[in-house]
């Protein structure tokens, strides 16, 4: 059994909510390289010449790569063989995360109510949490940083059976064109397939920052991925929805298994920074 002290947790929280925001992961980087030199459209071009510019300022200066420092949602895969000592696990993650928007000075986006009174709770708290229970002693944090230019294009649907892979086409399809400009493409885009109407949902997130360099395990998924992604660049949609051949930077999907009646989709839409941090302790 390993001791880790909740302190901890709340320390790496803290900075990977500074580093989601501030620095683009290593895949992003060379996806945005690879777009500038491949895009056809002048225009399109210098949009993305704009956009590594100000990728590269933000991690030289340490400040955020957009406004919308979003909303924190923060997966964990915990070893069954930790033992955590010193305070709650999820409040120690909630104070990371209020002590990396305070400190980091990032924007504070989060209300207290959805609907009614929607006051700012003024330190980006309470983030969304997805925790897992592994073998092993370790930790495993990441954090996204989801802002909502692209959060609100997201779509999930309840297929049928009968729908099938064409259906699958059509929804993600559906989702890339109602984001167009609003969620700052070239996006990377989630799907989340199968279980139900939750799980769906929880895995489009996942797969959305999931490394875009990485492929789908099982073959049948790592084409459809590739055919994804082809459908949503040949949209037009472009760089920040102004034209040209990319749309996306990148399509991930997420499977798992779900009932005889059902076919649940789930497309969930990240901005050109696709912004997530990981740490393992």
């Amino acid at each position: 059994m390993r001791e880790i002290h909740c302190d901890l947790i709340t320390q790496e929280i803290k900075n990977l909510c500074i580093e989601a925001c501030c620095i683009q992961t290593p895949d992003i980087k060379k996806a945005f390289q690879k777009a500038h030199d491949t895009e056809t459209s002048p225009l399109g071009k210098s949009i993305l010449s704009t956009l590594i510019e100000n990728g590269k300022i933000a991690e030289t200066k340490m400040k955020p790569i957009c406004q919308d420092t979003g909303m924190c949602v923060v997966f964990v895969e915990i070893g069954q063989d930790v033992h955590l000592v010193g305070g709650d696990f999820e409040s120690a993650i909630q104070e990371g995360v209020a002590q990396g928007y305070m400190q980091g000075y990032l924007r504070k986006s989060v209300v207290n109510d959805p609907l009614f009174e929607r006051k700012n709770t003024t330190n980006n708290t309470p983030a969304i949490i997805h925790t897992k229970i592994i073998p092993g002693d370790k930790i495993h944090l990441t954090v996204a940083a989801k802002g909502f230019g692209s959060e609100n294009k997201s779509i999930l649907k309840m297929l049928v059976p009968a729908d099938g892979i064409q259906g699958v086409k059509k929804v993600f399809l559906e989702a890339v064109k109602l984001a167009g400009p609003n969620a700052c493409p070239p996006m990377v885009l989630g799907v989340g397939i199968g279980g139900t109407m939750e799980m769906a949902a929880i895995l489009a997130k996942k797969a959305a920052i999931r490394a875009i360099d990485s492929k789908n395990p099982d073959p049948n998924y790592a084409a459809l991925e590739e055919e994804l992604l082809q459908l949503a660049n040949q949209t037009g949609v472009g760089p920040q929805g102004l034209g040209g051949i990319t749309t996306a930077f990148g399509v991930n999907i997420e499977w798992y298994p779900t009932h005889i009646a059902g076919l649940p989709v789930a497309i969930n839409v990240n901005c050109h920074a696709a912004r997530h941090a990981h740490k393992e302790i």
